[in-house]
């Protein structure tokens, strides 16, 4: 928790001491319990993961599935209406605004549903990940975006469908450079 706490205090300009991190910010609270509920589902006890998410979600208004992957310092910034899948993988160091949702569309024949996130990416507010894809390492989802299909590494996804920002930038330097 204290890890989390202090990679938070670098990432939240807001962020004014590693106490009132711990004791008022819920991405935290609901991290602690996620880790307890996940220990539970890990060890063939789903009732009382159940209900320790359950706990958790009335507590902070993040559901968060026991059977998800979460990595280390990861920072759930006012988590408020996050809800996070059962196969979803979140990798270290993501940062995850309020209402983004990790969710399911169909099964694949892997049997994952959920989202894959990868290391230091960033998910911005209201944002729908939708279905078994992987956003790339430290990539960037823009706020309000709806992505149905994997984002690569480095490159940022806006929009309703989500479209590639980053990538369209590259190419337009690419073209104007070869025209100078």
């Amino acid at each position: 928790m204290w890890q989390t706490a202090r990679a938070i205090l670098d990432r939240d300009p807001a962020a004014t001491n590693l106490w009132t991190i711990v004791l008022t910010y819920p991405g935290i609270h609901v991290l602690a319990w996620y880790r307890v509920a996940h220990y539970f589902e890990t060890h063939h006890l789903p009732l009382i993961a159940a209900l320790l998410s359950q706990h958790a979600a009335r507590r902070t208004g993040i559901l968060i599935h026991p059977a998800a992957q979460i990595g280390h310092r990861v920072f759930l910034d006012h988590g408020i209406g996050t809800v996070i899948g059962a196969t979803a993988v979140i990798e270290d160091d993501v940062t995850i605004l309020h209402g983004v949702t990790l969710g399911a569309r169909k099964v694949t024949q892997t049997g994952r549903r959920h989202p894959c996130i990868g290391h230091g990416a960033f998910i911005g507010a209201h944002a729908q990940i939708l279905g078994s894809i992987t956003i790339g390492a430290y990539s960037k989802i823009g706020a309000g975006a709806i992505v149905l299909d994997s984002v690569p590494a480095h490159v940022t996804a806006v929009g309703n469908p989500a479209h590639l920002v980053t990538a369209q930038l590259h190419a337009y330097h690419e073209v104007a450079s070869n025209r100078a």
